[in-house]
């Protein structure tokens, strides 16, 4: 099948990247021998504005889509954060293309009222919307002619290419990673977890005062992490999870995360460690910091089921097979979270 994936691949930070399920799902589709070809909306309206002036770049973005499909033909659009294409685009090449179908797939949490605003702009144009938050909270997206469906955050084999369940030497103790703003309660949270285990090593970054990393200087921080803090700033919405998960769990780190994400049905306790409260995770971190052949053998199956449950190939050949209403070609353990209407 012929795919085009039109994302912000953010080719204008010379890779300084960090977040890459754009990338992830490129590779999945690729592994399933499909001929995929990407348009960044956000660098070709860079690329195409003169003199910098971004009503132009945004106009000429969206013509250069069209071009594209023209000469491409593809049989499916997987239409990621692309703000800048507009609607009546996309509507005009399922005009053009009637046989053509558009999944559309969102990754930011539905506690920011921002995303529900951009998820509500594509159901009356899209075939399919992907989210990486389940529950009935996606029947909010429901139109007649398309389907909603929870997608978990891929991992890869060529991206998470660390396996730190086999390691015994770390720079740090424990990892955590999120751009927290002062009103962040991960702030004070994690400040508060720091405190109370000053004898281990906590990186944090993106927060009290230390700058987020990207490329490949967070990647080597993933590299030297024993335990990590998959934390939200909101805890409660089912499902959810930032991308963070994928890059903890897929490089063996052992993952900590909240209880009221309802990841217990993805995932056992010799998987990856639920606390309920900051007390507990304080005693949990401190329990694995004292047992390293426990952190060892949960991290590694940790490792091993989200690289064979959640891998990009497998989350890419849903999103083919909900778009289309194909009979699922395998048993995929979030496939009660499709609706339709």
């Amino acid at each position: 099948m012929r795919i085009l994936q039109v994302d912000n691949w953010q080719w204008h930070r010379y890779g300084a990247l960090r977040v890459s399920t754009s990338r992830k799902l490129y590779h999945g589709l690729i592994r399933q021998n499909h001929n995929v070809l990407e348009f960044s909306d956000r660098d070709l309206a860079r690329y195409e504005a003169p003199l910098k002036i971004k009503p132009i770049g945004r106009r000429r973005a969206n013509q250069r889509l069209l071009e594209t499909c023209d000469n491409f033909q593809p049989e499916m659009i997987l239409l990621g954060h692309a703000d800048l294409i507009e609607n009546r685009t996309l509507l005009d090449i399922k005009r053009q293309h009637p046989h053509l179908r558009i999944a559309y797939r969102n990754v930011d949490p539905l506690f920011n009222p921002r995303t529900v605003i951009n998820i509500q702009r594509r159901c009356e144009v899209v075939d399919s919307i992907f989210i990486t938050t389940g529950g009935d909270a996606l029947k909010d997206f429901l139109r007649p002619q398309n389907t909603v469906s929870f997608m978990p955050n891929p991992c890869d084999p060529a991206v998470e290419n660390h396996d730190n369940s086999s390691k015994t030497k770390f720079a740090w103790d424990v990892l955590f990673c999120g751009i927290g703003k002062p009103d962040d309660p991960r702030v004070a949270q994690v400040a508060g977890l720091k405190a109370a285990l000053s004898d281990m090593r906590f990186g944090v970054f993106g927060m009290h005062g230390n700058p987020p990393l990207w490329g490949v200087a967070y990647d080597e921080a993933l590299a030297d992490s024993k335990m990590a803090l998959n934390l939200n700033r909101y805890e409660g919405d089912y499902l959810y999870s930032s991308a963070r998960i994928s890059q903890l769990m897929g490089n063996g780190i052992l993952t900590f995360m909240h209880t009221a994400s309802g990841y217990q049905r993805f995932f056992t306790e010799s998987e990856a460690v639920f606390f309920s409260n900051d007390t507990e995770l304080q005693q949990q971190l401190r329990a694995f910091q004292n047992d390293d052949d426990a952190r060892k053998a949960i991290a590694g199956q940790g490792r091993q089921v989200y690289q064979s449950e959640f891998s990009g190939q497998r989350v890419a050949q849903f999103i083919i097979e909900t778009t289309f209403n194909l009979p699922y070609s395998t048993d995929y353990c979030w496939q009660d979270q499709v609706f339709r209407a």
